[in-house]
């Protein structure tokens, strides 16, 4: 098999305001594992919360080009995935979900089947998705959600953690006016104060908010457990479930748990917690990060099994440079083609597109 790895720049169509941060663009790695004249895809964005910047995930993706010589075909491969990583070798989980995106993507692509198919569903699916407001005026908030329903949207999620809680509350406040009838979930990625979280939560119940997602910073999960038994609404664990074992730690003690393929470490991983989670009520979230198309579409083959979808990641972008899971009008969108049953598009400008390319072959 033949890996190789290209860098490139995905710029927001405008900045987005979080609790603890801005982003206005973020460096992405394109995986390909290509086998006996076929190529399978995966993408892993760098991330300064998660510890993840372009060089560690260059040289993680270099070393599994190295690693993937011992492999005679992309099946062997991804079995492999399932006995974890070789002695002595962690890669982050983000790349980890990205080579085996590539690698469900090229057996796919080499059987004639779709992912999800892989997977275990036999249909495609497709999920009303998420659409992120985020920190910003209330009078642009409420533009931004009127247009955002015209567009076919029906689940709104609205950023929080702004330093005077009175300026969410009216954020929250205008949405609702401009948008009456759309579902809202809220995220204040961890900003409240525990002790002010059971007020909060009770005014956002009041303004018809149907969850809200890591309300109280990472760290204390169990008093995540203990705001979430008294919450009037359902809390959903993000930041506080990473991987497996915070699942199994918060499952029957939270109402959801936002699985996202980049810190769990791929659908293998989702799909384990998923099956964690059943008849435990606790619920699964399917959420990303910013991402184009093909860092998104995994998760969107496993879209049929989320109580909530927020895979909105590739629709904050100027310009997605991948196609294939749609999501303009509110709904993603499993292919029926074979492997992730995405395609490239053309940068609208080659001249100013910059992008740093490398390539490890085995």
């Amino acid at each position: 098999m033949k890996v190789s790895q290209r860098t490139v720049r995905l710029e927001l169509a405008e900045p987005l305001r979080i609790s603890r941060a801005t982003m206005a663009a973020r460096d992405a790695v394109w995986l390909s594992v290509e086998h006996r004249g076929r190529r399978g895809h995966g993408e892993v964005v760098s991330s300064a919360y998660h510890r993840l910047d372009t060089r560690t995930i260059e040289w993680q993706v270099a070393e599994l080009a190295l690693e993937s010589g011992r492999f005679g075909d992309p099946e062997s491969a991804l079995d492999a995935l399932c006995d974890g990583p070789p002695p002595g070798r962690e890669p982050h989980p983000a790349v980890v979900a990205a080579w085996e995106s590539a690698l469900l993507d090229l057996v796919g692509k080499r059987t004639g089947t779709p992912v999800h198919r892989l997977l275990g569903s036999a249909t495609a699916p497709a999920a009303v998705t998420a659409r992120t407001i985020g920190i910003t005026t209330p009078r642009q908030a409420a533009a931004q959600a009127a247009r955002l329903v015209r567009d076919g949207f029906s689940l709104l999620k609205v950023k929080a953690g702004a330093a005077d809680p009175e300026e969410d509350l009216l954020r929250v406040q205008a949405v609702r006016s401009a948008a009456p009838y759309a579902r809202l979930l809220l995220d204040p990625n961890g900003a409240w104060p525990a002790a002010e979280a059971p007020t909060l939560l009770s005014r956002y119940a009041d303004l018809g908010v149907e969850a809200v997602e890591q309300p109280i910073a990472p760290g204390d999960p169990e008093a995540l457990a203990r705001i979430a038994a008294r919450s009037p609404l359902p809390v959903i664990a993000d930041e506080d479930a990473v991987g497996f074992e915070d699942a199994r730690r918060l499952a029957g003690r939270v109402h959801g748990i936002n699985v996202k393929l980049a810190k769990c470490g791929g659908v293998g991983a989702a799909l384990r917690i998923a099956e964690l989670l059943a008849g435990s009520g606790t619920a699964l979230m399917l959420g990303c990060l910013t991402a184009s198309t093909l860092g998104i579409a995994p998760a969107v083959h496993l879209a049929d099994r989320a109580r909530w979808t927020d895979l909105d990641g590739h629709l904050l972008l100027a310009h997605d440079p991948w196609t294939g899971i749609g999501g303009t009008d509110g709904t993603v969108r499993a292919s029926h083609r074979p492997g992730l049953g995405v395609a490239p598009v053309p940068p609208p400008d080659l001249g100013t597109a910059a992008d740093r390319s490398a390539e490890a072959a085995v």
